[in-house]
């Protein structure tokens, strides 16, 4: 199986059709295109041995490509609660900082998260929190909330959990946590100061290399079939889906998909969808309703569990 590494593009619209057919010749696949105005935004995963062709087209485009490391991540930015003091500011800023490296994110307040007697998550808000790839907590300034009260937030939490807040703390401080930036408390203005930015820096780091970790865990026992292949055929076999207006319709996750249509029209269209080598994702992949609003969430099983790779 092909090792895909993510890119984004960014350059003219004029002549970026080349581009696409080329990394189409050379199966890799285009994630999301975003056009504004004269120019033209392409997230891609690229064949690894690839790379340089394609950089070469790029090159020929007078266009600029970097690496998106949290491409075919979905995080989701879980704050205490929707309150003014808790969400507006640093929870926003973070979200849309692990845009930039490719991911999608979603925000989440919890329903009882404030105080620090009463704070509570509910078990519809773990579920829908262990739909994602990656947890990011954010918390506030006071050290002894997020030491000692906080952390039971975390119970039911699957994924890596990364927490953020003001102190300056050491990760195996912070019970249950994978990992612990600091600089990014509670504030009431939008994260501009040099530290601030650097902290956020720091955040993307240590997010891509859970999400890097994650990949590497994978590789030991791959997925039956890749996220963006699936991600392709839907597009391919299921018309519907270019008529949703959400962002990002077809989202890719490590190990599935949200297919952000409604789960009782489409999903036994989703499940009997085929593959050129005669199985269906039903074969490869646990499909179920999402916690998020009524959209079809895909866990694709893993090679042990199938018996086989496609």
């Amino acid at each position: 199986m092909a090792v895909l590494r993510p890119y984004l593009y960014t350059g003219g619209v004029h002549k970026h059709g080349l581009l696409i057919e080329l990394l189409e010749d050379l199966g890799g696949y285009i994630i999301q295109k975003v056009v504004t105005g004269t120019e033209v935004n392409l997230i891609m995963l690229i064949p690894e041995k690839d790379i340089p062709i394609v950089k070469k087209q790029s090159d020929e485009l007078l266009g600029m490509m970097v690496e998106a490391p949290l491409t075919g991540v979905e995080i989701a930015v879980v704050s205490p609660t929707l309150a003014s003091h808790h969400l507006p500011h640093s929870a926003c800023d973070i979200a849309e900082y692990l845009r930039h490296p490719g991911a999608n994110t979603n925000m989440i307040g919890l329903a009882r998260g404030m105080g620090r007697r009463v704070s509570l998550s509910m078990d519809y808000e773990r579920r829908l929190i262990n739909e994602h790839d990656i947890a990011v907590f954010t918390f506030g300034s006071f050290s002894d909330c997020i030491i000692n009260k906080k952390p039971k937030l975390f119970e039911g939490i699957e994924i890596p959990i990364v927490v953020t807040g003001g102190p300056d703390l050491k990760t195996e401080e912070v019970p249950g946590a994978d990992l612990y930036v600091g600089d990014i408390g509670r504030t009431s203005h939008r994260l501009r100061k040099a530290e601030e930015i650097s902290a956020l820096d720091k955040l993307n780091e240590g997010v891509g290399k859970i999400a890097d970790n994650i990949r590497k865990q994978q590789a030991k026992d791959p997925l039956a079939v890749l996220p963006a292949r699936v991600m392709k055929e839907i597009e391919n076999q299921v018309p519907e889906i270019r008529t949703v207006l959400s962002p990002a319709p077809l989202t890719l996750q490590l190990n599935g998909l949200r297919v952000k249509l409604p789960y009782d029209e489409f999903h036994e269209k989703i499940e009997k969808l085929e593959f050129d080598e005669g199985v269906t994702l039903s074969e490869l992949a646990n499909i179920s309703k999402s916690k998020m609003k009524n959209y079809i969430l895909i866990k694709i099983k893993s090679k042990s569990d199938v018996g086989f790779a496609i």
